[in-house]
């Protein structure tokens, strides 16, 4: 991992706040750097050659979408405790999610709300040292990952108060109980610290990452992660029919999938995009399912295409896809969320679920 430019693609995200959470009011005749929070909504510090004023105005007009966005999902909630799935909510969701109400509808667009209310108290007897024995080498692994842990964000710091530590830990410890066949494992702590920045609770954390490991993302942490290797050559497939010129130079290269794009799918676009793209599109992944996963990266590959193609050795391939991940085709994540519906083509469900079928069993024929 890249740690200078996977802080540059946190710190360059437009975040999906208020105005006044991201912009300060300083007299006039004063800068962007003076205008602009010198750490993002969500706790991440920017770098020291942040560019205040192209952020500034990439959300001046991202801002405007936000307002509006954020009236009509307020007429649409009114009342409600739960979201049913319709055509018009899935229509919003593409169109963003207000931060203030992701958590309700990520909950409930995942199952994980039902899940929480069918369980009461599950989660806390999984924390309950006098009804659950905790796994040491479990317990080792996460506190091993905790300051790891998006060490440039404010929340995540022991001098914060609170520290959004313990309850990563928590949450991590929980579910290693609850699935053991996954346990823990590197990739998780990133995914859970997303989840409670947003959520700011425990238990719903705990419920989502339960939906995303469970049953919209199954054996990706597994030991074997054999669903993230047939994702990755379901990926490679669907280059080869929608990317071709990318595909032959993966070959010509002799480019592993996994070498370019593991990080993707296994973070789930986390330090690899800006944080507002990522959570765009886990607005979507919560609604839709997997299939997002595959359109972000089929739209990144083929904005790309023509330099891949000119790549004349793996690591120019390698640097190709890097370049796939930084820059303002990423930065503008409301633009770029209309691209990845539009740019890949036609991609139903049923072609992904036959791919995977097919990669699933060359895969185990593989390592058989």
């Amino acid at each position: 991992m890249e740690k200078k430019n996977n802080k540059a693609n946190r710190a360059r995200s437009p975040q999906l706040r208020s105005p006044n959470s991201t912009i300060n009011s300083p007299p006039s005749g004063s800068s962007a750097k003076e205008r602009v929070h010198s750490v993002d909504p969500y706790g991440f510090e920017r770098l020291e050659d942040f560019d205040y004023e192209s952020y500034e105005e990439l959300m001046s007009e991202y801002l405007a979408v936000l307002t509006r966005r954020s009236i009509r999902w307020s007429k649409l909630l009114q009342g409600r405790g739960r979201l049913e799935k319709s055509i018009k909510v899935k229509r919003y969701v593409r169109k963003g999610v207000p931060n203030e109400h992701r958590g309700l509808i990520w909950m409930s667009a995942s199952g994980a709300q039902e899940h929480l209310e069918k369980n009461p108290g599950y989660y806390h007897s999984l924390l309950d040292t006098t009804k659950q024995q905790h796994d040491p080498k479990l317990v080792d692994s996460i506190r091993t990952d905790l300051n790891r842990t998006f060490p440039d964000n404010v929340q995540f710091r022991k001098t914060s108060n609170p520290c959004l530590q313990k309850t990563l830990y928590n949450v991590l410890l929980a579910y290693g109980h609850h699935n053991p066949a996954v346990g823990y494992c590197q990739g998780m702590n990133f995914i859970a610290g997303y989840l409670i920045i947003i959520t700011k609770d425990e238990e719903k954390s705990f419920w989502l990452m339960d939906a995303l490991l469970g049953r919209i993302l199954p054996d990706y942490y597994s030991p074997a992660m054999l669903g993230l290797k047939m994702d990755q050559e379901v990926l490679g497939e669907l280059v080869r029919t929608k990317a071709p010129v990318v595909w032959q130079a993966m070959g010509q290269h002799n480019v592993m999938w996994t070498l370019v794009v593991s990080r993707w799918f296994i973070c789930l676009y986390i330090d690899v995009l800006p944080v507002e793209t990522v959570l765009r599109i886990w607005d979507c992944l919560f609604y839709e399912g997997s299939k997002i996963l595959f359109r972000v990266a089929l739209t990144l590959i083929r904005n790309q295409q023509a330099e891949v193609q000119q790549a004349g050795s793996l690591p120019d391939v390698c640097d190709s896809f890097k370049h796939m991940t930084r820059g303002p085709y990423v930065e503008d994540c409301h633009t770029f969320m209309q691209k990845i519906f539009t740019e890949p083509g036609s991609l139903s469900m049923a072609t992904i679920t036959k791919l995977r079928e097919t990669c699933r069993a060359r895969i185990i024929a593989e390592e058989s």
